[in-house]
């Protein structure tokens, strides 16, 4: 993966912006069953476990840092007790949504140094979303909240791919090599110059 190939992962708003976790993510899911929610932790407990960054059952500030919501319409976000005070203007964010038929949104906050310190994430299981299997929507989400990412990072193309040989769903090759170098100690955990972009592709040429 070239340089300008990763700056463009990292674009929002005509800039480059990167930042990674700088705590444990601390997970929980809501809107699914006992069997998916093993699958939907078992896939970020992949990508956490090669990237090398811990995960834990607690954030001692936030108690959970991340929030995963699966539901069938996005009217139902508006009936989550204190979700409001969460996600500011969750009444405008759900028309748009509404009205786009999106399937998935994400957000995240940003600690004082710049590194993710919270993130939010919506699936709305229609649109095709559905129809998916199970693993494959929990990796999605897993390859997705690692990083934040720029706004078209995978409007054309998935993170995901199968393995050749078991077809099991995996992330792509090139997708988990810049995770993995985004989370080398040496990297900081948050970048606003395209740079950036040089030094991480140097590491995955490196390994």
């Amino acid at each position: 993966m070239t340089a300008d190939e990763i700056e463009s992962l990292f674009t929002r708003k005509g800039a480059y912006a990167f930042a990674r976790w700088g705590r444990p993510i601390a997970p929980v899911v809501f809107g699914v069953e006992d069997a998916t929610l093993a699958t939907v932790k078992g896939a970020l407990e992949a990508v956490t476990t090669f990237a090398g960054h811990p995960m834990a059952e607690t954030d001692p500030e936030l108690g959970a840092n991340l929030m995963i919501f699966f539901f069938r319409d996005w009217a139902e976000l508006l009936e989550v007790p204190d979700l409001d005070r969460l996600i500011p203007d969750l009444s405008k964010l759900v028309a748009r949504l509404s009205e786009v038929q999106a399937v998935q949104y994400r957000t995240f906050r940003f600690d004082e140094a710049g590194a993710i310190k919270a993130a939010f994430a919506f699936v709305r299981l229609g649109g095709g979303m559905e129809k998916l299997p199970a693993e494959t929507v929990a990796m999605m989400q897993a390859a997705q909240i690692m990083l934040a990412w720029g706004e078209g990072a995978f409007a054309e193309t998935s993170p995901l791919a199968k393995h050749p040989e078991n077809g099991m769903t995996m992330l792509r090759p090139e997708i988990a090599d810049l995770i993995r170098a985004a989370y080398d100690p040496v990297m900081p955990a948050a970048a606003d110059d395209a740079s950036h972009a040089l030094r991480l592709a140097a590491r995955i040429q490196a390994g």
